[in-house]
């Protein structure tokens, strides 16, 4: 087989089409359809996407993780649970909201605060898109701050719980932003480089032909998903984890924090970062560096969660 094809180019500055041949070493975007299917009625389109899916699969498995472990004193400091059987069921209303109010306020205020002072009405309109980890990760920690308070449960033991629950959350949400083709990576030409479809995933300028890049969503989802969730609860069922309050709390924060640092070297930055004299997206710049808005909402975490894990273990 012709290891050279003919692929079609775009030239975004001229507006004209032609094709040149190009090494064909990179992999092509799978034909999978965002929506898992929809429904018309009376006029309007009801449509289940992957990426409501993830959340609505995230939040159920989460729920499902903290019920096994509320009702296994053993794992608990004096083998006693911090919660009782029906408690899980009520904390799951009181995250969804935080998770969705968090991550939309988080993204209005971190990415794009400009664009919505100017048009608030668009901040209501989440089913246009955009919503933040970090934001969301706000949302939760207020969320289970008030319900405990409400209900006179001991917060940070709950929180060891929901820490260790979240990464299938996560590994799922990365695979849809996959699914859906967006938050791809910074261009390269690597074996498993994706060709990401769509003007904006295409548009490399110093890249000759289709541009593959990067398919750092799965890479967040190996880091953030299947690495930090195996490590969670490898310490919670097998070490004791649980068993030193606050512990799982900060191994979620290093962990996801180190995790998404890393993952922000390959991950393309946010358009509205971006510019000819900034071509890498960096929100902090300093001495010939600097760091994404990715890197410097995670920064904090990493130190916060090495902080709680030491005291964790001081306190054990």
């Amino acid at each position: 087989m012709d290891p050279r094809r003919e692929i079609l180019k775009v030239d975004f500055a001229a507006g004209a089409f032609h094709s040149i041949p190009m090494f064909a070493a990179t992999l092509p975007f799978p034909e999978i359809s965002p929506e898992i299917f929809s429904i018309e009625i009376g006029g309007f389109t009801f449509a289940l996407r992957w990426y409501a899916l993830a959340y609505i699969a995230g939040l159920v498995i989460a729920w499902r993780m903290v019920v096994a472990m509320a009702v296994r004193p053993q794992l608990w400091p004096g083998r006693v649970s911090p919660m009782e059987r029906e408690h899980p069921d009520d904390l799951l209303t009181w995250i969804i909201v935080g998770v969705v109010l968090g991550g939309r306020l988080g993204f209005v205020l971190f990415y794009q605060p400009g664009y919505y002072l100017s048009n608030p009405g668009d901040i209501l309109k989440i089913w246009q898109g955009g919503m933040s980890f970090h934001g969301g990760f706000l949302g939760v920690i207020a969320a289970v701050a008030l319900f405990c308070r409400r209900n006179g449960l001991p917060m940070v033991r709950v929180g060891d719980a929901i820490a260790v629950a979240t990464p299938p959350g996560l590994l799922l949400g990365r695979l849809a932003n996959f699914i859906n083709a967006e938050l791809w990576g910074r261009p390269s030409d690597l074996p498993w480089a994706v060709e990401f479809p769509g003007m904006a995933a295409q548009y490399c300028p110093a890249v000759e032909g289709v541009c593959a890049r990067h398919p750092s969503q799965l890479y967040e989802a190996a880091l953030e998903g299947l690495v930090l969730g195996g490590v969670l609860i490898w310490l919670a069922w097998r070490k004791g984890g649980l068993k030193k309050p606050g512990a799982m709390i900060g191994v979620f924060f290093a962990g996801y924090g180190t995790a998404r640092f890393i993952v922000e070297f390959f991950r393309q930055p946010d358009a509205q970062f971006v510019s000819e004299g900034n071509p890498l997206g960096l929100a902090l710049q300093f001495a010939g560096t600097g760091m994404t808005m990715g890197q410097l909402l995670s920064l904090p975490m990493i130190i916060v969660g090495v902080v709680v894990v030491v005291a964790a273990r001081r306190r054990a």
